[in-house]
């Protein structure tokens, strides 16, 4: 067949906007440290089973110690072993960048200096890695301390900005291509000093962060991304639950991030149309008894772990949701892999011996449908199919049924037709839907074609939220005599 088909031609891809960053361009991955093993078979074990999920990305992290301008030798070996798997698996790999516990917390020009080198460290030892996220949480006291000033006022964003913008400026020095990813906020807080857990809430803390950099003079931005961990208040919620009344953001709140951030416009980083990735978002599943020796501990009551079935729903519901939302660019579960201990998180696919829960089929539709650009109708999401279109050509002209091979990026309709010239009127014609990524041959109708010039005319469309067609046409082809 390679001898007789013609050249691929490609379809131009028509954009809905310039900022649109959701629909089947969004990158789904899990939030998976399991995959940091001590050599590339075994880490590739683990992304075999992500990729299966229909993961494409995976977020994995690496703990800075103060004093450590490069990691230890254990997770350099580690991350060789990630970095060549995933290459393997074709599975871009993001990772973030953190403190172990608030007892760390880089403060001190000293502290910040190294976790920025650090961070360098890794992006020019592993120049597959190109998406950092600074930081885990700092509006969280588990992570970060002091959150308030003795005035009451939020330290934690102030010092979080220093160190957000040290560390921008270490990361571009390596590679301009770097996304450095900021933020990473947890999705509530209480906003009070003094009452033993300090923290605060996501949307205080992107208005402090906001003022912390307009006080320092800043021209550059301090970061290329936002990330956002947008859990619900417990596991029973669903992802469409809104927080009209309080300072909560989760994925529902989408217009509240996008309204916090856009308090950046007007400087030099960029705010309401700033990138948004939501590094974790899971949802816990109830053990079943057979699969209860797996697990030690007590699951806390305030989790409230549903049945498989919902739990495949709400991940569908959730990657349904931000698929519409503009500023998307990736979205993380968290985890792929049940952890063993209750009182962590049951929010994998696999349970912790990693063989599938039921809802793993739910959860593979969703992320393909995603990718295929038809898991959800969104208001002013245009779409328009880049497609790779095979003409027959030569003696194949003759054969009987004549076919084309055609993959698309997104699910697509194709509406192809054989022209006779010069008037260009029908002579055969078929329609056809496919699927993302895979090549098809379309049959025309298996009629013999009079010999004599015609052009193959091709229309491609989405099906869901279409966008301008994609139009191409052969050159002009010559279909023999049956004799010749």
């Amino acid at each position: 067949m390679r001898r007789v088909l013609a050249a691929a031609v490609v379809l131009a891809a028509v954009a809905a906007a310039p900022a649109h960053a959701g629909g089947p361009t969004m990158v789904i991955g899990a939030a998976e440290d399991a995959v940091q093993q001590d050599n590339v078979v075994a880490a590739k074990a683990k992304l075999d089973l992500l990729r299966l999920a229909g993961f494409r990305a995976v977020r994995i992290t690496e703990v800075w110690a103060p004093g450590e301008r490069t990691p230890p030798a254990i997770e350099q070996t580690r991350l060789a072993a990630v970095t060549g798997a995933a290459r393997l698996d074709t599975v871009k790999v993001y990772v973030v960048v953190l403190n172990g516990g608030s007892r760390t917390t880089p403060l001190t020009p000293a502290d910040q200096g190294d976790f920025a080198a650090f961070a360098a460290s890794i992006a020019r030892r592993y120049p597959t890695i190109t998406d950092f996220m600074i930081g885990n949480e700092p509006n969280n006291n588990r992570f970060w301390l002091p959150q308030f000033a003795l005035d009451g006022s939020d330290a934690a964003a102030t010092a979080y900005e220093s160190l957000l913008a040290t560390t921008y400026d270490a990361l571009k020095a390596v590679s301009t291509g770097i996304d450095v990813i900021g933020g990473a906020l947890s999705p509530r807080g209480i906003d009070r000093p003094g009452t033993g857990k300090d923290t605060h809430s996501p949307t205080t803390f992107v208005t402090d962060l906001v003022a912390a950099y307009k006080a320092t003079g800043r021209t550059q931005p301090i970061m290329d991304s936002f990330d956002m961990h947008a859990y619900e208040d417990n596991s029973s919620l669903p992802p469409s639950f809104q927080h009209p009344k309080t300072s909560t953001i989760a994925l529902a709140d989408y217009a509240k991030l996008t309204g916090a951030l856009a308090g950046f416009d007007g400087t030099g980083q960029p705010g309401s149309t700033l990138p948004i990735v939501y590094g974790e978002f899971g949802v816990e599943s109830q053990v079943p008894a057979d699969k209860a020796s797996l697990y030690t501990g007590t699951e806390p009551t305030t989790t409230k772990p549903v049945d498989e079935t919902t739990q495949g729903t709400y991940y569908h519901d959730a990657m349904a949701l931000v698929f519409c939302q503009p500023n998307v660019k990736a979205f993380f579960v968290f985890h792929a892999f049940d952890e063993p201990i209750l009182s962590g998180w049951q929010s994998g696919v696999y349970y912790a011996d990693g063989t599938p829960k039921t809802d793993l089929p739910v959860v593979q539709k969703a992320i393909r449908d995603a990718a295929g650009g038809v898991i959800a109708r969104c208001p002013g999401l245009l779409l328009t199919p880049q497609a790779k279109i095979a003409y027959p050509a030569g003696k194949a002209l003759a054969h009987v049924p004549l076919t084309l091979k055609v993959m698309c990026d997104i699910d697509c309709n194709v509406y192809a037709r054989l022209a006779k010239l010069p008037q260009g009127s029908t002579t055969l014609a078929v329609s056809a839907h496919l699927s993302a990524e895979v090549t098809t041959r379309i049959s025309f109708p298996a009629r013999r074609v009079r010999a004599g010039p015609y052009r193959f005319t091709v229309r491609v469309t989405a099906p869901v939220n279409p966008g301008p067609p994609a139009r191409v046409q052969s050159d002009p082809l010559i279909v023999p005599s049956q004799s010749g």
